[in-house]
């Protein structure tokens, strides 16, 4: 059975824990992934925003840590911003890392992984901390057996790069290398990110500045990232479906290629709708929701009916060529499946009165 790490957030909007999500599937999980307050990460700061800060949030964060650890979850610390400005090689890094390192040990007994796209990172957790498993970031789209080999002395496993994870003999070539060099894999099967995207580098960058550029007077109207940018134009709409998640009816091919499959959820609206999914193995509903990002409001009021999908779907997606150019099946899978959920112009709308 596939097994599941997911990301930790503080609260959901039903005001629910995260560990009582959790405790309902723990059976399915084995990892729980989390950034730290007051440092860069690969998405938004968990306890601050425009000079708010919640201090509370270090507090309940070491209490759900030390919750999750009792349930017998692995725990992941996350430093992977794509981006320390000049403290990227510094001793501060270091010496900051090997403090909050220290600090959890005495916390919470510590953490079993710590995932980043640094380097300098990696080469500390290696060289100092060296019962922790130190894993390559997906943000560095690691997607061969050359580039792992390249950096094998550094991590001691792999988020792949999700690029590539759709084509199963890509993946095959993958894990055959890691049995030969003792090396973990993990896939993130719900990104809603663009496959190939251009925009990547540069939006990772801003996220690791996130902070600076919400107290910066930025260029007016303008939306710096490719896909919602991309998603104003409907014929554009394909790109969505040639991405690179995999659904919840598709994960199970995965085992045996891949150790741990990632879910989405730090950021997600409801992260329990995407564990749910991903556990039970089969969603009904508007696909869009499943992903982070899920692009439902630059569609709406179109939706993406999950269960209108064609039947040979993954036969179809994990063999292709990649050469969407020339091909039609995404733009026609689109098209038996995006339904339209706005009421037809003239339409009697239903005010609730039995006829």
């Amino acid at each position: 059975m596939v097994k599941f790490a997911v990301g930790y957030q503080s609260s959901g909007p039903s005001g629910e824990s995260f560990p009582e999500i959790v405790r309902d599937y723990r059976e399915h999980l084995v990892e729980v992934y989390f950034p730290w307050v007051h440092m860069p990460s690969g998405r938004a700061s968990l306890n601050e925003s425009r000079g708010l800060t919640d201090w509370t949030a270090q507090a309940r964060l070491e209490a759900d840590l030390a919750a999750l650890r009792d349930m017998g979850l692995k725990l992941d610390l996350l430093l992977n911003a794509n981006c320390y400005g000049g403290k990227a090689v510094s001793l501060f890094l270091e010496n900051q890392v090997g403090s909050l390192l220290a600090h959890l040990q005495d916390a919470i007994g510590g953490v079993d992984t710590v995932t980043t796209s640094s380097l300098a990172i990696a080469r500390t957790i290696r060289r100092h901390f060296p019962d922790i498993d130190v894993r390559a970031s997906v943000n560095m789209r690691i997607g061969t057996p050359t580039a792992m080999q390249y950096v094998a002395g550094l991590f001691t496993s792999y988020c792949i790069q999700r690029d590539i994870q759709r084509r199963l003999t890509a993946v095959a070539r993958l894990r055959r290398w890691a049995d030969s060099q003792n090396k973990t894999l993990v896939m993130l099967a719900n990104s809603g990110c663009l496959r190939y995207c251009p925009g990547q580098t540069f939006h990772d960058n801003m996220v690791a500045h996130d902070q600076e550029i919400d107290e910066t007077a930025n260029i007016p109207g303008w939306t710096p990232h490719v896909c919602w940018n991309l998603c104003r134009q409907r014929e554009n709409w394909p790109a969505l479906l040639q991405s690179t998640w995999v659904r919840p009816e598709d994960v199970a091919r995965y085992e045996g290629l891949v150790d741990i499959v990632k879910l989405a959820t730090r950021m997600h609206a409801n992260p329990r709708l995407v564990i749910h999914a991903y556990a039970s193995g089969r969603y009904r509903g508007n696909l869009l929701d499943l992903f982070e990002p899920g692009f439902g409001p630059a569609l709406a009021p179109h939706v993406i009916d999950s269960t209108a999908l064609p039947a040979d779907w993954f036969e179809q997606t994990s063999t292709c060529d990649g050469d969407c150019m020339s091909c039609r099946y995404c733009a026609e899978a689109l098209a038996g499946a995006l339904v339209n959920t706005e009421p037809p112009e003239g339409a009697a709308e239903d005010d609730g009165t039995d006829v």
